[in-house]
């Protein structure tokens, strides 16, 4: 079986592209099956998580400090689907600071940007106000997303993407990496500040 490589992209569209590269005809079936059966596997290997796996150094501290911030609300918006998401971020003691409810995940059909906007409404739908969105990624596709979206962007130059590379795509704030608690609480207080009632 042939299957389609990651390269950052959601699993519901690794699951097309893969059952296209088989020559299997999609039909209405396919995709909530195949996120099924990824739940299950991913499920039953959850423990391997901790002891394999790695959380971006910094990722807790930053997480604590911002939710300390009066209004904030913390998701994800990520490729994966949302019950392995839960699992990644719950073995690493992230889970607590983040709102599921509220995301955007893999086995939802929207490009990035169209995917960071329903979160925006499901957090308003939930908390009775809009709110102004602050994305925080590692490559220039999510500057993108942020740009389409409307939403304020930081990005972090410790992944796929460089420093330039952020900036030059519309980054508002560049950071090196999320070691500086401190720094990440201030750049959100300033773009949430910057982009209160629509971007300035």
């Amino acid at each position: 079986m042939k299957l389609a490589p990651a390269m950052g992209r959601p699993d519901s569209e690794l699951i097309f592209e893969t059952l296209a590269l088989n020559g299997i005809t999609v039909d209405d079936g396919h995709l909530p099956a195949f996120i099924d059966a990824l739940a299950r596997s991913f499920g039953d290997r959850r423990k391997r998580l901790a002891k394999e796996g790695r959380a971006m150094p910094g990722a807790k501290d930053a997480l604590h400090a911002v939710s300390r911030l009066d209004g904030t609300v913390q998701s994800v918006l990520t490729g994966t689907i949302r019950s392995n998401a839960v699992h990644k971020l719950t073995a690493f003691g992230l889970h607590k600071y983040v709102d599921f409810e509220v995301g955007g995940y893999g086995e939802e059909v929207y490009p990035k940007a169209s995917l960071l906007q329903v979160a925006q409404g499901r957090a308003k739908d939930k908390y009775g106000a809009p709110f102004s969105a602050v994305l925080i990624g590692d490559s220039t596709r999510d500057v993108q997303a942020a740009r389409i979206a409307g939403a304020a962007m930081i990005g972090v130059a410790s992944g796929r993407s460089r420093a330039g590379e952020l900036t030059e795509a519309g980054a508002d704030i560049v950071l090196p990496d999320l070691s500086n608690a401190s720094e990440v609480v201030a750049a959100v207080a300033r773009l949430t500040d910057r982009y209160v009632g629509g971007r300035q």
